[in-house]
């Protein structure tokens, strides 16, 4: 039976993949992986690195990128036995991976060519990726003996395994929730979110509107629905997902301790005094306290910004919408109409201008301006109806492809995000490998035969993951370990996708993705200046939860995990930061997805550290033009196209000719 896993690495013909196929494929690839990394470490090979990365690098990146395909499924189509496969094979993935980073065998290999005469005569991302890889040895553990190494193979598979089962109880208690109510319920609720509601109960055969945790239907209700309790039970809810509050089955608190364990073990193994210290050690911070006073120095200059927001809020939210105590529910419903009042505008009021057929072309128009890089829409086979495929050509030649998966939908994870299906390569066993990316969003889908419709906010996301995924497609470097974005610092890897939020509030460029869903109007220059004046709007308070949500994390990891539990950390931290006590029930940290199922242990601080580069980048073209066509190349060649194959610091500095400054940060935010 052929395995669709197995097949042609660009065009996967996912809609053929079935749960059975998992196995199957594994075996093979991880006894072809298996028999390389024996061989590799024989005799019998040289320690050379073209030999190396013929006799193992090739086999191990089919590894990757099957179990890629397998994880990205279950992330965009769980079902019951896709998971059940997912779990049973996480293991042998894992045990390979932690056994390969830590191979004495291997590891020796690698240090031989690196004291050899011929290594200061590699090319640079060649060094580059050998500097990496024997750092890589060592933070996986290949310097480790007898016990130690046990043990903290253990940790790595106990780990992995943790990781996914968080991730699995966030999705299920999000898609565990349902209300159904009375379309009179949504006095104030969009029209197209209501109409979303009533299709959904209507395709259960119930009468009425099914409300759900998933974004877009979770936020609209609490930006405008007039009904206070409806409000509340949903804010009850999305706040307690996966924790002890809800639904025994999906909830993650012992996990959470478990790898917060875990990761100090394992840290204090490899001789690092904490998690956070073993963290930051590929990344561009340099120590725990340099993050933390880095986070608090944000904090300081956001307080009394978001001191005087809420105290503003708060007398509007008495005197204009009789609320004599304002509840953390009646906060996004109070800040839209203050919003309303103050700058005339409301972040409905423009979602009517953004499709999303005219989003894209704008978006592609405007990368092609910037990047000399062209998108066509291509054909290939998709996991859902609704993901479409494209292309990126340049100078007449294709350079990578990409798969939009725009909608939200039961079974799919909440959020956005890019992964790199397939990475740039000048393969050892012949010819140019092209890179491949997934870009996933979570939109509200078309209603009622109209096209999507983008709030700002939806834009800017689809905007910040279109930059990870040029970041990873325009890169020109051929060594698969600092292609793209693998070997970039990870607080730098926000660069590029920060950097392209900034397009979102210019004229020129909004007036061009913009056409009324109903007159294909453009979006009026009125308006356009209305929302501007409202970009900072509550910056102050914005900021200041990213703060909270980076120390939380620092924190968790960098002191010992007995010292005290997450909720009481939160609750210090709230204290600390918050100029308003969150209500007691509140358990973000069960539904903390980057930290305890993704990569941003101990890094959360890096999505703000990569604003203060992509801010000041951005600055560049604010001072040249934002449509630049020579600054556009500049930050192409020295940002997109060298991955990691040098510091991000020198890619910086090449690009702007000086370190990076936080000025225009603040500027940007509202809060110089």
């Amino acid at each position: 039976m052929r395995n669709p896993l197995l097949g042609d690495a660009e065009r996967i013909d996912w809609a053929a993949i079935r749960p059975e196929h998992v196995s199957a494929a594994l075996d093979t690839v991880l006894a072809d992986a298996e028999a390389a990394l024996d061989r590799a470490g024989s005799a019998d090979v040289a320690a050379d690195l073209d030999v190396l990365e013929l006799v193992l690098d090739v086999p191990v990146e089919r590894l990757q990128r099957v179990w890629g395909a397998v994880c990205h499924l279950q992330a965009v189509a769980d079902s019951p036995a896709l998971r059940a496969a997912h779990a049973a094979n996480l293991p042998r993935v894992a045990d390979f991976h932690t056994r390969l980073g830590s191979d004495e065998r291997l590891f020796a290999r690698y240090q031989a060519i690196a004291a050899s005469p011929a290594a200061a005569a590699l090319p640079p991302a060649r060094r580059t990726a050998l500097a990496n890889a024997l750092r890589d040895f060592r933070l996986g553990g290949a310097e480790l003996q007898g016990e130690a190494r046990a043990r903290f193979a253990a940790i790595q598979a106990r780990a992995a395994e943790l990781s996914q089962r968080f991730a699995d109880n966030v999705l299920d208690a999000t898609d565990a929730f349902a209300l159904f109510v009375d379309p009179t319920a949504l006095d104030g609720v969009p029209a197209d979110v209501v109409s979303a509601a009533r299709e959904a109960a209507a395709a259960e055969g119930r009468a009425g509107c099914k409300l759900t945790l998933k974004w877009p239907c979770y936020w609209p209700v609490l930006q405008f629905a007039s009904d206070r309790t409806l409000r509340e039970q949903m804010f009850r809810a999305y706040s307690v997902r996966a924790s002890e509050l809800g639904e025994p089955a999906h909830d993650n608190s012992a996990l959470i301790d478990e790898l917060v364990a875990l990761r100090a073990e394992a840290a204090a193994l490899l001789g690092m005094p904490s998690y956070a210290h073993l963290s930051l050690v590929p990344k561009m911070a340099r120590s725990p306290d340099q993050v933390l006073d880095f986070v608090r120095d944000l904090a300081r200059r956001s307080r009394p910004h978001a001191e005087r927001e809420l105290a503003e809020l708060r007398e509007f939210a008495r005197e204009k919408l009789g609320l004599a105590t304002l509840e953390a529910w009646d906060r996004p419903f109070a800040a839209e109409k203050l919003r309303q009042q103050r700058y005339a505008f409301g972040s409905e009021e423009v979602r009517g201008y953004f499709t999303e057929p005219r989003v894209l072309a704008g978006l592609f128009d405007l990368v092609q301006r910037l990047f000399g890089v062209e998108v066509r829409p291509d054909e290939a086979p998709v996991w859902h109806p609704s993901v479409r495929f494209y292309r990126l050509w340049r100078d007449g030649e294709p350079v990578a492809a990409f798969y939009l998966d725009a909608y939200a939908r039961p079974g799919k994870q909440q959020g956005a995000w890019m992964d790199g299906a397939r990475q740039r390569w000048a393969r050892p066993d012949g010819g140019l490998q092209r890179p491949v990316t997934h870009l996933v969003c979570n939109f509200a889908p078309p209603v009622d035969g109209r096209p999507a419709l983008l709030s700002h906010d939806d834009l800017i996301t689809l905007f910040h993951e279109f930059g990870h995924g040029l970041h990873h497609m325009l890169t020109q470097v051929d060594e698969l370990s600092v292609s793209g974005l693998s070997g970039v610092e990870w607080d730098a890897c926000e660069l590029p996708s920060q950097f392209m939020e900034n397009f979102c509030w210019e004229w020129e460029v909004l007036r061009k993705l913009s056409s009324h869903v109903d007159s294909g109007e453009a979006l009026p220059r009125e308006l356009f200046d209305r929302m501007k004046a409202a970009r900072n709007f509550h910056n102050g308070l914005t900021m200041l939860r990213h703060c909270e949500y980076g120390l939380f994390d620092m924190r968790l990891h960098l002191e010992p995990p007995a010292a005290r539990r997450s909720i009481e950390l939160t609750q210090e931290l709230a204290a600390e930061l918050s100029p308003v006590a969150p209500p007691p029930f509140v358990r973000y940290p069960h539904s903390f997805t980057h930290l305890f199922s993704g990569a941003y242990a101990a890094g959360y601080y890096s999505y703000a550290w990569a604003e203060v580069l992509s801010s000041d980048a951005y600055a560049a073209f604010e001072e040249a033009g934002i449509f630049d066509a020579t600054t556009g190349e500049r930050f192409r060649r020295h940002v997109l196209e060298v991955g990691g194959s040098r510091p991000a610091l020198e890619n910086f500095v090449a690009f702007r000719g000086r370190e990076p400054r936080i000025d225009a940060l603040l500027r940007h935010r509202g809060l110089a």
